[in-house]
């Protein structure tokens, strides 16, 4: 339960940081970010399908 509410406090936080930042930056972040998330899952599918543990 601890750790939910630290989890909501940190989002909290993050979301009233964007809601600062100008909204080129946002979207260049989001960018990233999504990048980021598409490289590991390909990473992780190569990994799977080649039947070696993914670390």
């Amino acid at each position: 339960m601890l750790f939910l509410v630290a989890a909501l406090m940190l989002l909290g936080v993050a979301l009233g940081t964007v809601a600062h930042a100008p909204l080129s930056f946002s979207v260049a972040a989001g960018a990233v970010i999504v990048v980021w998330l598409g490289v590991f899952a390909l990473r992780e599918r190569r990994g799977r399908r080649r039947g070696t543990p993914a670390r």
